[in-house]
């Protein structure tokens, strides 16, 4: 990746409001995101703004500059209900621009102001910065936060999200805010056909997830709809040339085949239950989102 090129962006609005996602409300302080995952589904919508969801995804960062004010603005309506809101659903909270800007925390410290639960999604250790505020609104309205963490193989992850912090340090920053009571756990996801699919990869996440005191994992298998899929097809001829004709023939349309789902929620159920991890009840309850799909692909 080359050169990053940041542009501040006054937003109209903090929460969008979305449907058929098991949650109503989202916030996303950033638009653009430098984890350069290959296979996110947020690659789409950088074409809406006629930028390519392939080189200036991670290269491209729009920073909504004025969010927590309006945030603060919107949740002060009599209006509000205090609904859980999804953070992370289209680009990382915790990537590094983060750290200058602090629009994250700053949203944190309004939900907590209000009341307001939330769930967040994230592959960035500077979560633990905000263990604080996190705690405090695990008290004062309920918080849950997921580490997406799909390998703890270091050739497959510098392969798919060659941006994003090492695996292990994703769990070790897990295991530092349920240190604190906050309700955090793992996200097996997404799960890569023929990439970390297997047994071993599968199981490796589950234990160590379980062995940093993971509250939960939960899972799903890749999701590829237009806009992201060409640029995915792009990335396998250049890392995985093997697998390209046959994700042109297992993704079709915009899921894996029903009988692929099965067989890897069966395989992380049975993980699941050999680890001890607690059931994704938790954050479904949380609304917490997962690469676009509709709802998690939980195990029942």
């Amino acid at each position: 990746m080359g050169q990053i090129h940041y542009e501040e962006i006054q937003a109209s609005s903090a929460l969008n409001h979305v449907s058929n996602m098991g949650f109503r409300w989202s916030l996303n302080p950033y638009r653009g995101c430098v984890n350069e995952c290959h296979y996110c589904f947020a690659r789409r919508f950088h074409s809406l703004f006629d930028l390519d969801p392939g080189s200036d995804f991670a290269s491209v960062v729009m920073v909504k500059a004025n969010l927590p004010e309006l945030l603060r603005r919107e949740l002060s309506r009599v209006s509000w209900r205090h609904e859980m809101v999804a953070i992370g659903t289209a680009t990382d909270p915790y990537q590094s621009i983060e750290g200058k800007y602090n629009l994250t925390r700053r949203c944190l410290e309004v939900f907590a102001d209000f009341y307001t639960p939330i769930g967040l999604v994230t592959k960035g250790t500077m979560a633990v910065r905000d263990a604080d505020v996190l705690a405090e609104l695990s008290s004062r309205a309920g918080c849950t936060v997921c580490f997406s963490v799909t390998t703890l193989d270091r050739d497959i992850w510098s392969r798919l999200e060659p941006g994003t912090p090492p695996p292990r340090q994703r769990l070790k920053a897990m295991e530092r805010l349920v240190a604190r009571g906050v309700n955090a756990g793992v996200l097996l996801a997404p799960v890569v056909p023929g990439i970390t699919d297997d047994r071993a990869n599968l199981e490796e996440v589950a234990k160590e997830a379980a062995s940093h005191g993971a509250r939960f994992l939960g899972s799903n298998v890749l999701y590829l709809k237009q806009g992201t899929k060409e640029h995915f097809l792009e990335f396998l001829e250049q890392s995985y040339p093997n697998l390209t004709e046959a994700y042109r023939n297992i993704y079709p349309a915009s899921y894996a085949p029903r009988k692929l789902q099965d067989r890897v929620r069966l395989r992380v159920q049975e993980f699941k239950v050999k680890y001890g991890l607690e059931d994704m009840g938790v954050a479904r309850k949380a609304g917490v989102p997962a690469y676009g799909q509709k709802t998690l692909s939980l195990a029942p």
